[in-house]
């Protein structure tokens, strides 16, 4: 509390309070390392230089210079981590850490939720520099490996596709190149797909009750199911002569119909995540991934109803118990209010 914003920093009698707008800076060669295009050849690989520079990336350099500009005020006698709690958000601080050339000392706030109980929590038990440095360490090699796969990669890829003369610069990631092969084979199979016949058995029952219809399927299909067949279906005949065999066989005879049920039980389901979220809204409203995502952040940031959407996990932290509590015990009295149900909640 207490905090008077100030353009893009708040600040009070003890913290001045800033953010990185993702990554500011990215890695790059130093320059006496560096090969210049016209030269992307398999003699000048691999590229593996002795240390790595830091280099600001333009997009978002005023928030850099500000950040750094704060880092360096005199009044300023040590830093706390808030990014977020993950190896990225540790890289993203060391980085612009080493780009100040500060030596302050540096605490680390870890928030698994962002409710005012866990944010105050949080500060009470700031951890120190040694205990994240493992991590730091981690991020810094995650970061340096994918240069040098991209760099490497890249050129030697380039220079293979352009040995007959030209330039034909093919990009190469660690992310990238794997989803793109996902990308291309999918395509392949498409290709390559062949349509083939194949025949359904339908018949019509007579009971006292009425008519029904039915549809013949293989019972010993999972057992004599072919692996590299995607096409086979458990209702499906690809020879026309065993179909008609099959019905000959059925027509006009009396048949025995059983009925089977068992008891099962369900898990509760987990909560979205936002690819879940995504993939069911587009379903029930046709919305796009990019309309969920923004509905999802507005919910988020203006309402204050949804916790962070940006994530893979579909799960609570163990700190939100007491605000779910809080949060249902809420919903019921309104709903106790309306003279409505509770259990809904």
């Amino acid at each position: 509390g207490g905090f008077t914003r100030t353009g893009d920093y708040f600040e009070n009698d003890e913290f001045v309070l800033s953010s990185a707008i993702g990554h500011l800076l990215e890695l790059a060669a130093p320059e006496e390392f560096e090969v210049k295009r016209g030269k992307w050849s398999f003699a000048n690989l691999p590229v593996i230089p002795p240390h790595f520079d830091l280099r600001p990336i333009e997009k978002s350099e005023e928030r850099l210079k500000l950040l750094t500009r704060l880092i360096k005020r005199k009044d300023v006698v040590g830093l706390v981590n808030a990014c977020d709690a993950g190896r990225e958000g540790e890289l993203i601080f060391r980085y612009i850490v080493q780009h100040s050339g500060t030596a302050k000392p540096i605490e680390r706030l870890w928030l698994q939720s962002m409710t005012p109980a866990a944010i105050r929590e949080g500060f009470q038990r700031l951890r120190d520099d040694a205990s994240m440095r493992p991590l730091a360490d981690a991020a810094a090699c995650r970061s340096e490996s994918d240069w040098l796969i991209g760099i490497n990669g890249t050129r030697a890829m380039t220079a293979f596709n352009s040995k007959d003369g030209g330039f034909y610069k093919t990009t190469v990631g660690r992310v990238q190149t794997p989803t793109l092969a996902v990308l291309v084979e999918r395509e392949q199979r498409i290709k390559a797909f062949r349509a083939r016949d194949y025949w359904e058995v339908h018949a019509d029952f007579s009971t006292g009750a009425g008519e029904y219809q039915g549809k013949w399927f293989d019972e010993a299909f999972e057992k004599n199911r072919k692996a590299d067949d995607a096409d086979q279906r458990a209702d499906r005949l690809w020879d026309a002569k065993r179909a008609g065999a099959i019905v000959e066989k059925c027509r006009g005879k009396p048949g025995i119909v059983t009925e089977e049920s068992k008891p099962s039980t369900q898990a509760p389901p987990l909560l979205y995540d936002l690819t879940s979220l995504q993939r069911e809204a587009n379903s029930r409203f046709g919305f796009s991934a990019k309309a969920t995502l923004g509905l999802a952040q507005a919910l988020y940031e203006k309402h204050k109803v949804l916790t962070y959407p940006r994530t893979d996990a579909r799960a609570l932290p163990e700190d939100y118990i007491g605000t779910v509590k809080a949060t249902l015990d809420m919903l019921a009295g309104r709903d106790l209010q309306k003279g409505s149900d509770p259990s809904i909640a």
